[in-house]
């Protein structure tokens, strides 16, 4: 079964019939892009084995497909990698693919993972008549000691009052999981980044109109990074809002131009897709990591969703690898 991202969100009723146009992407503040870092810029310190991260996850949208053929065995994959947690969205199966919130955590832990976030239906934010269902979430969420149910997305949105609408809605979503001792929390894309008149931004909207003792953020490095946006600079001005990151590179200019150059967006709404390994991009996640982590990110996931010559299985497995030998500069 072919997934990507939008048939997925169309299938949870948030897109508009118009969507944004994201060929072009605006930066919300006057800071300077995330340069690119040098080829042996990887932050990887021969000689060291310890990581600066100990436990690191995966969102396990990097391998849906796998997923929904047999989900036990991919989690038992990942364990073996080295995952320590892993990160869910609502799939057809629901976050816990099939199993009870009970069964699924029991799972995982004697794989010796855990899980503490999951993206859920972005309707839960904008639609106040789907609360009972959000509610239900909250509780299966709570049971097993989970600590966030996160929005992955609001691109149908137009407006700053739209956007202070759905800052409203994540207040909302706050109280309710404040109850069961979770939080609510967002998830940003590139269309976040894009300046209103008044020099305002959909994120920063988010950011200064929700309660920060309910909602916090997750903060997708790639993405910030695409927008043209500087991450440290988000991370030190709204210290400790992002609790959580997506640990995604991006392709350096050169390969990024040659993808553009043979490779046509499937979607307008969405630049061509250009993650990578971690450790053969643009990113240099020691530096960032470390800023996020000084800056109140307690949560590092991984994330990939581009796949050149390799399997997903495979690619994730790379990625841990350069986790495990993350030090931080």
């Amino acid at each position: 079964m072919k997934l990507n991202r939008r048939n997925f969100l169309r299938q949870t009723s948030v897109l508009a019939a118009t969507p944004l146009i994201a060929s072009e992407l605006w930066s919300c503040t006057p800071t300077s892009k995330t340069e690119e870092k040098s080829a042996d810029s990887t932050g990887i310190q021969s000689g060291l084995s310890e990581s600066s991260i100990k436990e690191f996850g995966l969102q396990l949208w990097t391998v849906k497909e796998d997923m929904i053929l047999d989900p036990k065995a991919v989690l038992k994959s990942l364990a073996s990698y080295g995952y320590k947690h892993v990160e869910s969205f609502q799939s057809d199966k629901g976050i816990f693919w099939g199993m009870s919130a009970k069964d699924f955590k029991s799972y995982i832990n004697d794989l010796g993972m855990t899980i503490h976030s999951t993206h859920c239906n972005p309707d839960f934010t904008m639609k106040k008549e789907t609360e009972d269902e959000f509610k239900k979430l909250v509780d299966d969420a709570a049971s097993i000691g989970m600590k966030y149910l996160i929005n992955p997305f609001l691109g149908s949105l137009q407006t700053q009052e739209e956007w202070k609408k759905a800052a409203e809605g994540l207040n909302r979503q706050g109280e309710i999981c404040a109850k069961a001792g979770l939080k609510a929390g967002y998830h940003n894309h590139h269309f976040e980044f894009k300046k209103f008149a008044d020099g305002t931004c959909p994120e920063q909207i988010l950011l200064e109109g929700t309660n920060p003792e309910i909602v916090d953020f997750e903060l997708d490095l790639y993405w910030i990074v695409k927008a043209g946006e500087n991450p440290d600079t988000w991370l030190e001005k709204y210290q400790n809002r992002f609790k959580l990151c997506h640990v995604k590179d991006l392709y350096k200019e050169e390969k990024l131009k040659e993808i553009e150059s043979k490779e046509k967006p499937s979607d307008a709404f969405w630049p061509v897709g250009a993650s990578t390994i971690l450790g053969t991009g643009r990113i240099d996640f020691a530096k960032l990591l470390n800023v996020a982590h000084a800056n109140g990110v307690n949560y590092f996931i991984v994330e990939q969703e581009r796949f050149d010559g390799t399997s997903r299985l495979d690619a994730v497995k790379a990625d841990a690898e350069y986790m495990k030998k993350l030090k931080f500069a």
